[in-house]
């Protein structure tokens, strides 16, 4: 095995996670056009940085490793890590990001997995974002959204050839395939079925049993809870009805108040970039 297997591997979305990449806050806007309500509503960024470290906390009280990286005021949605790349197996992929605004994010993690001497496969010429991307055992998901085309599927599956890389339309009305479907476990998934194309959502129930939510709920981004192994999944508490049907099927969920972060459009899953899950 070699040293970069040892840090970084990542086989599902719910295996037990040990070590994960977050950004805090400091210079946060608000750039999500599913949020009108709040495009005239400034972000308290002393409460965003207060609830960020609640959730730093929390991840840490369960076992897992943070890494943080340094915030630039160059980008006010450095916060969501989760895009700037991901990990399939024991190699990390930092992606090519479409968007302007987001364009130079991946520097700081590059600096900083140089720095760690842990290689990485950098994405070029394809543009795609870790929101799209869903791995769970041999099987690598793929959005396809406004930031995610079919060019980066097809080179995925070029570079993963041991992996079945599956394409998902969804409506683009949302940012990433993580805003109306997440993997909680071998057997179990949400989803808004309304939002993803229907030739699709077939596939995903003949895989897995379904947690259906409703468009209502992912406004207050009820998909992008983030496991963390062993049934454990951090909710929001605005979530009550997603997290009671968690608790009905055994699952223990971890509520922290991170709504001043998702003003900016996203929740768990899109403020953290796992490095290392244990089988």
């Amino acid at each position: 095995m070699t040293a970069e297997s040892h840090t970084i591997f990542c086989h599902t979305e719910y295996s037990t996670l040990q070590k994960v990449v977050l950004c805090e806050p400091n210079y946060m806007s608000i750039n999500d056009p599913n949020h009108k309500e709040f495009r005239d509503v400034s972000i308290n960024i002393d409460l965003a940085i207060k609830q960020h470290k609640h959730f730093i906390h929390a991840l840490k009280s369960h076992g897992v490793e943070v890494v943080i990286l340094p915030p630039d005021k160059a980008f006010p949605d450095q916060v969501f890590t989760r895009d700037i790349g991901f990990a399939i197996g024991n190699r990390i992929y930092v992606t090519e990001m479409k968007t302007y605004l987001r364009q130079g994010e991946e520097a700081s993690l590059i600096k900083w997995l140089k720095k760690e001497q842990i290689p990485f496969h950098q994405l070029i010429g394809v543009t795609i974002e870790g929101g799209d991307v869903m791995i769970d055992g041999e099987t690598v998901y793929i959005g396809i959204s406004k930031r995610t085309n079919l060019l980066a599927v097809r080179h995925l599956q070029s570079i993963l050839p041991k992996y079945e890389v599956i394409p998902v339309p969804f409506n683009d009305a949302f940012l990433h395939l993580d805003c109306v479907f997440n993997i909680l476990s071998p057997e179990e998934a949400l989803i808004c079925s309304n939002e993803i194309n229907s030739k699709q959502v077939q596939l995903l129930k003949s895989r897995y049993d379904l947690i259906e939510m409703t468009k209502e709920d992912l406004l207050n981004h009820s998909a992008n809870v983030l496991s963390i192994g062993n049934k454990k999944v951090f909710s929001m508490p605005i979530n009550k009805n997603l997290n009671k049907k968690l608790q009905s099927r055994g699952y223990e969920v971890i509520e922290v108040d991170i709504s001043e972060i998702t003003k900016s459009g996203g929740a768990f899953r899109c403020c953290s970039l796992p490095l290392y899950r244990s089988l």
